[in-house]
């Protein structure tokens, strides 16, 4: 058992607390939350720390299998090229990849992350989800725009997920992006769903996607054409909103991925789903597009926001901190507490895991992470603010 305390707990189960103690189980179980109104009595049993203790972190958007790629795919090129890059060097042999992907398994458990949604095209990860330390929900991505291979596609999943279900792993089949996806295909796929607790999507992640959608056009057709992927029967849906509503299951959470370019049209068109999530990942936004998704704009319509990384293809750090830290740099407006939420509280619901995560409370098992080097009176991340894991 231990008792912690820190300058500051955000519990998401209520205000900020000033010096409450947290008492923790040895298997991490909350046992109580003391507030002490600020007013903490030294004793030996109490481990005090500088910084806002807060839940684990929910990383609802990784690709843990592209971890071999860091640094390989040039920054800025946006989208259709950084897809040319992707497909040219992520083959690689299976011990580079396993070996990426542990280490940054390792990364993300000691900075904190205790739950995380994870894209997969091929089953070279699960030995490492198998043994960590993190809890995974495996997503595993369907994507083709030739509707005559549609049904190889499912197949091809399906391979994937019996060696999901053989190591134990729980996972759902999940839709690439709209414009990487036949309707053909994506029917199949909304039928091999309609079970699924959480689903997810990379959502207008560039400025491209609308144009390719609407008259197969612009830099992502002359990615496809450069590719050789374009058919003689190109099928493809024409609308975001009518694709989220209608083509996709209806069943559990819906994440949306990246939004860089969401428009209030679309954002108020699919507030319709229900269980709908819009996840946000700064850090590869900047790295592929050199944009940032309306920030403001979501918050003003109400969007349920949860966080993500993506890779270390599109990412310099597979790290939930420096994710809030880029929103508050660039959205000066936004609070830490509000961050929290969106990197714990918002993740654990999104993933249908807010039993155990995303709340200091007790009964509940979240993980606890401390934030350090903060400026403290202003309530504000600093360049060298970090993250580690206590619990």
């Amino acid at each position: 058992m231990r008792n912690l305390s820190a300058h500051y707990v955000i519990t998401n189960a209520g205000p900020i607390l000033k010096r409450a103690v947290i008492t923790v189980d040895d298997d991490g179980t909350i046992l109580s939350i003391e507030d002490t109104g600020g007013n903490l009595k030294e004793k030996k049993s109490i481990e005090f720390y500088n910084g806002i203790i807060i839940p684990g972190f929910v990383n609802c958007h990784c690709h843990l299998e592209l971890s071999h790629m860091r640094g390989t795919v040039d920054k800025g090129t946006g989208l259709g090229q950084f897809i040319e890059q992707i497909k040219k060097m992520r083959a690689s042999a299976a011990e580079k990849i396993i070996s990426a992907a542990a280490s940054a398994d390792n990364d993300m458990f000691r900075e904190g992350t205790v739950l995380c949604a994870d894209i997969c095209n091929s089953p070279l990860s699960f030995e490492v989800k198998k043994t960590s330390r993190i809890s995974y929900i495996n997503l595993l991505e369907v994507f083709g725009i030739d509707p005559d291979r549609a049904s190889r596609r499912i197949d091809e999943m399906e391979i994937v997920a019996k060696a999901a279900s053989a190591a134990g792993l729980q996972h759902f089949p999940v839709p690439h992006a709209l414009y990487s996806m036949s309707v053909t295909l994506l029917r199949l796929l909304r039928e091999k769903s309609r079970d699924n607790e959480v689903t997810s999507i990379h959502f207008m992640e560039t400025a491209a996607e609308s144009r390719f959608l609407e008259s197969h056009s612009g830099p992502l057709m002359d990615s496809y054409e450069r590719s050789g992927l374009i058919t003689s029967r190109l099928e493809t849906v024409n609308s975001h909103a009518d694709a989220i509503l209608n083509e996709i299951t209806k069943s559990g959470n819906l994440l949306v991925v990246h939004n860089t370019f969401a428009t209030r049209q679309t954002i108020r068109a699919i507030l319709q789903r229900e269980n709908l999530y819009w996840c946000l990942c700064p850090n590869s936004n900047l790295y592929i597009e050199g944009s940032l998704p309306p920030l403001n704009l979501l918050r003003n319509e109400g969007c349920k926001i949860a966080i993500g990384t993506d890779s270390l293809a599109s990412n310099n750090k597979i790290s939930m901190f420096e994710e809030i830290k880029t929103l508050q740099s660039y959205f000066p407006s936004v609070t830490i507490e509000e961050l929290v939420v969106w990197a714990t509280l918002n993740g654990a619901r999104a993933l249908g895991k807010e039993d155990n995560y995303g709340m200091i409370r007790k009964g509940k098992k979240p993980g606890l992470v401390l934030l350090q080097d903060l400026d403290l009176a202003g309530m504000k991340f600093l360049p060298g603010s970090y993250a580690t894991r206590l619990i």
